[in-house]
């Protein structure tokens, strides 16, 4: 089999909110064309107009290759060795950040290829199942502005999506300052505390709780004060407390012994950002995002390197049906991964996540059945496409 061509999408919603803290407004499809009639799919969370410059950039020199150009003419059944080739050929303007994102695109859709061409769904070739069932959590983020009404949404968020929904376990956006506050929020940081414990009442004890602060507080000291706050809450992680180049800051947090995990790794590129964060930031939940870290390739290299460490995967998953059925084959065949991020279409403002994919993972009793179809199992509705295509 051989790669004959690779289509790039820029999608966008057409209501666009710059001040969002959110980046399922947008999206970067990449579609691979076999010599077969097999097409992968692919999906990668960066600025999409950057991530198909990445894609189509023509080869300068042997240092600055083509994506594009050393994918014509490949054999797609073997994503690990074509994403040496990637890596190798376009070191000099990639190595880490938006080209290894968009690598994380087209390794997804090389391995959607694979599942397709070998009948099977991609965890099977991945290792196998390593589970019987993948526990979701809700990822929620309302979109009001003001503080009383973003903490009264964001319990009765909280409160669906246990008993509408049937999830047990929920993570709680509670950006409250920071440069990725909520629109028109600056509160002190007892407001996470406030909200977090808010929720915790209204869902009682049984329901798996994490926040996310987004990159909220300055300094360790300033984190360590709020997070010990929140030791009664009984919360499984907290997400991204300090900018994520504070290596020594998250090291800090963990030296502390605040009685909660840490969780952090969403905007990282390749295994070796994510040594760093482990060994040196010692961080407890490793967040591979599976598009922005180089694909499923990279994230499973990440998941032994976490495993030999004795450290969680939770990996991130804030785009559509793609990124999320991607999670799932990783989490199926990943036994020290303890949830994945999904967002239920009732519970997203983004009209992207609501209306982009088809024949995607069912819930039930609070768990998503292992993937059955052949490839990724989630397919693109071309008429969402057409809508959201703006290049």
């Amino acid at each position: 089999m051989r790669i004959t061509s690779v289509d790039c999408h820029v999608l966008l919603v057409h209501d666009v909110k710059e001040d969002a803290a959110s980046s399922a407004q947008d999206d970067f499809i990449v579609e691979i064309h076999t010599d077969r009639g097999i097409t992968g799919i692919g999906e990668s969370d960066l600025n999409p107009w950057i991530a198909r410059a990445c894609l189509e950039a023509p080869s300068t020199h042997n240092m600055g290759l083509s994506l594009k150009e050393m994918l014509i003419g490949e054999d797609p059944l073997d994503p690990p060795r074509i994403w040496e080739k990637l890596y190798v050929g376009s070191a000099m303007n990639g190595r880490r950040g938006a080209v290894i994102n968009t690598m994380g695109a087209i390794d997804i859709a090389l391995w959607d290829i694979a599942g397709k061409a070998a009948g099977k769904p991609i965890y099977e070739l991945l290792g196998g199942a390593a589970r019987e069932s993948i526990v979701p959590y809700a990822s929620l983020q309302p979109d009001v502005s003001g503080f009383a009404a973003y903490r009264e949404a964001i319990v009765d968020w909280a409160a669906r999506a246990r008993d509408e929904f049937g999830f047990l376990a929920a993570k709680l956006e509670l950006t409250f300052d920071g440069p990725y506050a909520h629109r028109g929020m600056h509160e002190p940081d007892s407001r996470v505390v406030e909200v977090a414990e808010a929720v915790r009442r209204r869902v009682g004890p049984e329901m798996t709780l994490m926040v996310d602060v987004q990159y909220a507080w300055s300094d360790a000291e300033r984190a360590i004060r709020t997070i010990r706050a929140l030791r009664d809450v009984d919360l499984f992680f907290v997400e991204t407390p300090l900018w994520t180049d504070d290596l020594d800051g998250y090291a800090r947090l963990h030296d502390a012994g605040l009685g909660v995990r840490i969780a952090a790794g969403e905007w990282l590129s390749t295994r070796h950002e994510f040594i760093d964060l482990m060994d040196r930031g010692k961080v407890e939940v490793a967040q591979p995002d599976i598009g922005r870290v180089g694909g499923l390739t990279e994230a499973r290299r990440v998941a032994q390197l976490a495993a030999e460490r004795n450290r969680v995967i939770v990996p991130h998953a804030w785009k559509t049906g793609l990124s999320i059925a991607a999670a799932a084959h990783f989490a199926a065949a990943t036994p020290h991964c303890a949830f994945i991020e999904f967002v239920p279409r009732a519970l997203t403002e983004s009209a992207l996540r609501r209306e982009l994919t088809v024949d995607e993972l069912e819930m039930h009793d609070g768990r998503l059945a292992l993937p059955s179809k052949p490839g990724l199992g989630v397919e693109i509705d071309r008429g969402a496409l057409e809508r959201f295509r703006t290049a």
